[in-house]
C-alpha cells in the first residue's frame, strides 16, 4: 500500500473503530508509518508506542490496565502484539468502558507481522471492535510517483529485482541490497520464527522456503514438497501455513466459475517479495535474473502483488485452469460485481492465445488486461488490451475511486 494512502486509511479507520491492526511482514515500515501520527502537527494526537518485544515495555505492561488507564488520552500503538495474547482481554474491557463514557473511537494501533495469529486472537475478544489493513513493501505506483516517463521501466525493474523491502530497494548498490535480503532470511530463519513459536529447524524452513522460490507460481503439490524435505504431508502444508501466516508467501485460491468443465482446485503458490525469491536463488542482479529460467515466474508474481496493493478492501483473488490446458493468472473480484482478468507476458510483443480467450469466456470477465514489460497500450481483440504494468494499476485505482471504495 503506498504510504500516504495508507496513513489516510489509519486515519479513517481509527476515526471509525476503537482499535485498528496494521499488519506486515518485519522491515516492511509499520512502525515508522505508525510514529507519523506523533504529538506535532495539525490535527495530530498525542501517542505512545510500546514494543512488545523490548522487555522494558512488556515490563510496562505487567499490570495492563492500570498502566493503560493512565495513558488513556493517547493513541497507544502496540507493536508486534501477538507476543502478548493475554493482553486482548484487556483491551476489550478497556474499550468497552470507554464506549460506555462517550469515546467509541480511536484508542489502540496495533502493529502486527503474523496475520493469522493477530486475526485469530483479536476476532475472539475484539469482534466489532476493531479493523484490518495491511502494509505492503514499496509498489510500483509509489517508486514511480516522482519519476520521468522514460525513467518508469528502470526504475520499475530495480523494484522488481531487488524488491519492495524499503532497505532494499534503497540501498546504494545491488551488493548492498542483497546483503540486506540475505540477512533478513536468515533473522527470520534463526530468530523471528523461533520467538513465534514453531521448533522446526532453521536449514529446513531455508530448503521448504528455496523450494518455494524455485516453483514460484507453481499449482501447490505438497506430496511432491514433502518427499522432498523427507517429511509428511500434514508437516509441509504446516509449513506453508506458517509462511502465509507471516505474509511471506501468497496461496493464491483457484476460481470456480459456474462451467461444466474440470477444473484445477490447486492454489498457486508464490514466495511475495522478488527481491526474496532472487536472494534464496543466489540471483544477485537483474542480469542474474533475466538469465534465469525463474525470470517469467518471478515477474508474474512481481506484477500480482503490485496489483494487489492498489485493489479496494473486499477484492478477492484468485487464478483459473482447467486440466484442459486454459489458464488466466489472475482474477480480480471487485467490489460492485465486477470481475478483472489479467495475463502476465515478459515480452514486449505479447499476443493473445487461445487459451486466454477460453478462459477469459469461461470467466465472463468485464475486462481482460495483458500486462507486460512495456509502455504502450493497444488492443488484442475481443476486449482484451496489452497495458503496463503501472497503467494497470492507475486503472484499478481509477475504478475504486469511482466507486467511492479506497480507504473503505
Amino acid at each position: 500500500m503506498i504510504a500516504r494512502e495508507a496513513t489516510t486509511k489509519i486515519r479513517a479507520l481509527l476515526g471509525s473503530f476503537p482499535a485498528v491492526a496494521m499488519l506486515g511482514p518485519r522491515q516492511v515500515g509499520k512502525t515508522t508509518l505508525s510514529l507519523t501520527f506523533s504529538d506535532s502537527g495539525e490535527g495530530a494526537r498525542r501517542t505512545l508506542y510500546l514494543d512488545l518485544e523490548a522487555s522494558s515495555d512488556r515490563a510496562k505492561l505487567e499490570d495492563p490496565e492500570g498502566f493503560l488507564t493512565l495513558h488513556q488520552d493517547r493513541l497507544v500503538i502496540l507493536d508486534e502484539v501477538q507476543r502478548s495474547p493475554g493482553l486482548f482481554q484487556v483491551l476489550r474491557g478497556i474499550i468497552d468502558q470507554r464506549i460506555r463514557k462517550g469515546r467509541p473511537t480511536g484508542h489502540f494501533l496495533l502493529l502486527g507481522s503474523a496475520s493469522i495469529d493477530l486475526i485469530q486472537q483479536a476476532s475472539e475478544t475484539l469482534a466489532g471492535r476493531i479493523a484490518y489493513t495491511e502494509l505492503s513493501p514499496f509498489s510500483a505506483l509509489e517508486v514511480l510517483h516522482a519519476e520521468a516517463p522514460n525513467q518508469h521501466v528502470s526504475k520499475l525493474d530495480t523494484l522488481w529485482a531487488r524488491g519492495g523491502f524499503p532497505r532494499s530497494y534503497l540501498a546504494t548498490s545491488d551488493q548492498e541490497s542483497v546483503l540486506w535480503r540475505a540477512n533478513f532470511i536468515t533473522t527470520y530463519l534463526e530468530r523471528d520464527i523461533p520467538q513465534l513459536g514453531p521448533r522446526i529447524a532453521a536449514e529446513t524452513l531455508r530448503r521448504f522456503w528455496t523450494m518455494l522460490a524455485h516453483r514460484q507460481g507453481a499449482s501447490w503439490n505438497a506430496s511432491a514438497l514433502a518427499r522432498s524435505l523427507g517429511v509428511d504431508g500434514k508437516t509441509v502444508q504446516s509449513y506453508l501455513d506458517l509462511f502465509v501466516d507471516l505474509l511471506l508467501v501468497r496461496r493464491l485460491a483457484p476460481a470456480h466459475p459456474n462451467v461444466e468443465k474440470r477444473l484445477s482446485k490447486s492454489p498457486k503458490v508464490f514466495v511475495r517479495d522478488s527481491g526474496l525469491v532472487h536472494t534464496l536463488l543466489r540471483l544477485d542482479s537483474l542480469d542474474d535474473v533475466l538469465g534465469h529460467p525463474i525470470a517469467g515466474a518471478s515477474w508474474e508474481g512481481f506484477a500480482i502483488e503490485s496489483l494487489l496493493s492498489v485493489a479496494p478492501d473486499r477484492t478477492e483473488p484468485s487464478h483459473y485452469r482447467t486440466h484442459a490446458g486454459a489458464e488466466m493468472d489472475l482474477v480480480l473480484d471487485l467490489p460492485g460485481n465486477k470481475r478483472w482478468a489479467f495475463e502476465f507476458k515478459r515480452t514486449l510483443s505479447p499476443r493473445p492465445t487461445k487459451s486466454l480467450h477460453v478462459s477469459r469466456a469461461d470467466l465472463q470477465t468485464d475486462r481482460t488486461l495483458v500486462i507486460y514489460p512495456g509502455t504502450d497500450r493497444f488492443p488484442l481483440g475481443e476486449n482484451t488490451e496489452a497495458i503496463g504494468l503501472q497503467e494497470a494499476m492507475h486503472e484499478i485505482v481509477a475504478h475504486s475511486e469511482s466507486r467511492g471504495d479506497r480507504g473503505s
